[in-house]
């Protein structure tokens, strides 16, 4: 059996810019072995499997090259942008199935795809001396003002604030420590960021997954769906929900990358909180691999 795996570039408007991903649609489901065995040959941080759902438009299923993952941000991203290319798709609203749970979509006239993403759930905040050392840098370069904390909008992330682009530029990864780390916190991996950008985005990003086996990731719509609830949760002046939002990510690896994200608030008494979290960018597709099972 031949399985045709579509090749995108996602959260970029260039081929070679942002995050690859692949694209598997099927008439019917694999076997989670033989999903990993495909995604393993692909050999990106996510490929996306695409077969008709019960409960939604379409069931989605994300696999990195050594695990299942609940909702992946740019293969969701890359998924609809090439559903819109083939026509099983146009203009409007939709609904996939995810580990996540049924989520939307939004694909836009644009070409621009929006997905929806969980309501954010914030968890511990941890101690930064650890978490400094594993990213090589001193624990006196993380920002005092903001807090190194798990969050998750579909996965949990360790959200990790520096000082500086200078200070995530020297970032020196020991994946070992991270990956030990990410296991003891029950977390993805880091997403560690800095409020000084390249382009004056929100904020400028990079992401260390080497629990599933991704050292570096160039764009991450999960993590900054997470990011964008933090930084709103925590009262930065710059994030308001219903204004968009840019995320800076990848320029370390030559793969710069623009993440936007748009946030919904509603009032629970006289508390605010998130309603919606919206993560969204454009995926230009450049090649197709066939994998024999």
């Amino acid at each position: 059996m031949e399985i045709k795996v579509v090749l995108l570039d996602s959260f970029t408007a260039h081929a070679g810019g942002g995050n690859p991903a692949g694209v598997a649609v099927l008439d019917q489901e694999l076997t989670e072995v033989q999903m990993l065995a495909v995604a393993k040959t692909v050999g990106f941080s996510e490929t996306a499997f695409v077969t008709p759902s019960e409960k939604a438009d379409f069931r989605v299923r994300f696999f990195t090259p050594a695990a299942e993952v609940d909702l992946c941000g740019h293969a969701t991203i890359a998924t609809f942008s090439y559903l819109l290319k083939i026509g099983k798709v146009t203009a409007g609203t939709y609904t996939q199935e995810t580990g996540a749970g049924v989520l939307s979509v939004e694909v836009r006239e644009t070409g621009e795809i929006f997905m929806e993403q969980s309501l954010p759930e914030y968890s511990s905040i941890l101690k930064g001396d650890g978490i400094a050392d594993s990213l090589g840098i001193r624990v006196e370069e993380l920002r005092e003002d903001l807090p190194v904390q798990i969050v998750s909008t579909g996965l949990r992330d360790i959200l990790i604030p520096v000082k500086s682009l200078e200070v995530l530029r020297a970032i020196k990864p020991d994946f070992e420590k991270i990956k030990h780390l990410s296991k003891a916190n029950d977390a993805g991996g880091y997403h560690v960021f800095t409020l000084e950008t390249e382009k004056g985005g929100t904020a400028h990003c990079r992401n260390f997954a080497p629990l599933y086996d991704i050292p570096e990731e160039s764009a991450t719509g999960t993590s900054n769906g997470a990011l964008a609830c933090y930084l709103w949760k925590h009262g930065v002046e710059r994030v308001k929900a219903g204004e968009m939002l840019t995320f800076e990510q990848g320029y370390t690896m030559g793969r710069p990358s623009e993440i936007k994200g748009l946030l919904r608030e509603g009032s629970h008494g006289d508390q605010k909180e998130i309603t919606r979290v919206l993560i969204g960018g454009k995926a230009v597709p450049w090649g197709e691999k066939l994998v024999t099972l």
